[in-house]
């Protein structure tokens, strides 16, 4: 609780790289890490006013250096027809003993660089304009340029008073516990005649998506590579003479033969016919009590006439 990490060390490794790329051994390891903090210091008091945002250090095999200066204003550093970049690149040579290549990269967009806004202010404050109109008009040409949130703080004897405070100020977000977050933090000193007053200033700029990761290809043993086999005559002939489709529709399947039809006059014999092998079936079904019922009709037919009979 409490403890403040630094943004930019925080991120080494994520997605930031270092300032400094070179190999030593632990002898020497030393010496080079304090001729890089003198060459910074060196370069950023010559150079004050060249609105400079960081100088990185590249160091080779052959004992040459390359430093690569990024400014938001390549012409005082370039100077008239380069010559304070000669100047420069001598001075450091003759320091160090080394041989020493100066190149120079433009900032095209400042206010999205935290530690040229952190010094802008400085300058602000160090003119004795008010901090706080300072800070809102830094707030505001950072969000108008793109950015999704910035903060800036300020501490010290603000305005002059007897007791030393922080003031900050905040507009959108800024997430600084989140590693793929693109954050760039600066700070720079104001020295007035009543006091230093500090200046630190953090810049949201985007999230960074992860890249996809491609992992090596693995190296698979060569199989041994067999012969092919020969190709047959029937299958040769098929490939070099394939059936097309108009062909293969010009010879369908041979139809059944078609029937003779039956002229309508034979349509009374075959009802004929039908009915005769009806009436057969219709007797083949054998009746145990029918007999006795026929004769029990046979009897009572007379008894029934007999009076039409008497009548006549």
């Amino acid at each position: 609780m409490g403890h403040k990490v630094h943004p930019n060390a925080f991120r080494l490794g994520v997605f930031r790289p270092w300032e400094a790329n070179w190999f030593a051994n632990p002898k020497d390891y030393t010496k080079m890490l304090h001729e890089d903090l003198e060459m910074r210091r060196v370069i950023m008091a010559r150079l004050r006013n060249a609105g400079i945002a960081k100088v990185e250090t590249e160091r080779s095999s052959n004992a040459q250096m390359t430093v690569t200066i990024h400014t938001a204003k390549p012409g005082i550093v370039i100077g008239k027809g380069g010559s304070s970049v000669d100047q420069l690149r001598e001075d450091l040579e003759k320091r160090f003993g080394n041989r020493v290549r100066i190149s120079i990269q433009e900032i095209k967009q400042p206010e999205l660089d935290a530690q040229l806004v952190a010094e802008n202010i400085a300058s602000q404050i160090e003119r004795r304009i008010s901090y706080k109109r300072a800070m809102k008009q830094a707030i505001l040409r950072t969000m108008r340029s793109g950015a999704k949130g910035v903060r800036i703080y300020c501490g010290g004897r603000l305005r002059g008073a007897e007791m030393a405070r922080r003031e900050w100020d905040r507009e959108g977000r800024v997430p600084l516990h989140t590693l793929r977050a693109d954050i760039d933090f600066g700070r720079a000193t104001a020295k007035t005649t009543f006091g230093a007053i500090g200046v630190k200033c953090w810049i949201y700029k985007d999230q960074i998506t992860p890249a996809q990761r491609k992992l090596p290809p693995i190296a698979e043993e060569p199989l041994p590579i067999a012969e092919p086999p020969a190709p047959q005559p029937d299958i040769a002939q098929a490939v070099a003479a394939p059936a097309t489709p108009a062909e293969v529709e010009a010879t369908p399947a041979p139809a059944a033969p078609a029937r003779p039809r039956k002229p309508r006059a034979a349509a009374a014999p075959a009802a004929e016919t039908k009915t005769a092998a009806a009436k057969p079936k219709a007797a083949a079904k054998p009746r145990t009590a029918a007999a006795p019922k026929a004769k029990a009709e046979g009897t009572k037919a007379p008894a029934k006439k007999a009076p039409k009979k008497a009548d006549a």
